[in-house]
């Protein structure tokens, strides 16, 4: 098992819950803005799908299928 597992996944729980809600979080709003030019109105919707993905990433990489 790998601590930095835990903390991709962590971190795309994060964009997905805040992909989700269209949360006023400080982070999230700069990352939105910044992902708006490209996306448009659907900036949302991809935190919400790349935040999946991390999070996928994140757990094969804490139980192992994934290393270095």
């Amino acid at each position: 098992m790998q601590i930095w597992g835990y903390v991709i996944a962590a971190i795309g729980f994060l964009m997905f819950l805040g992909g989700l809600t269209k949360t006023d979080f400080a982070v999230y709003r700069i990352l939105a803005a910044r992902s708006r030019i490209l996306w448009g109105d659907h900036v949302h919707s991809f935190y919400i799908i790349a935040g999946l993905m991390v999070l996928a990433f994140g757990v094969l990489v804490a139980l192992g299928y994934i290393h270095r």
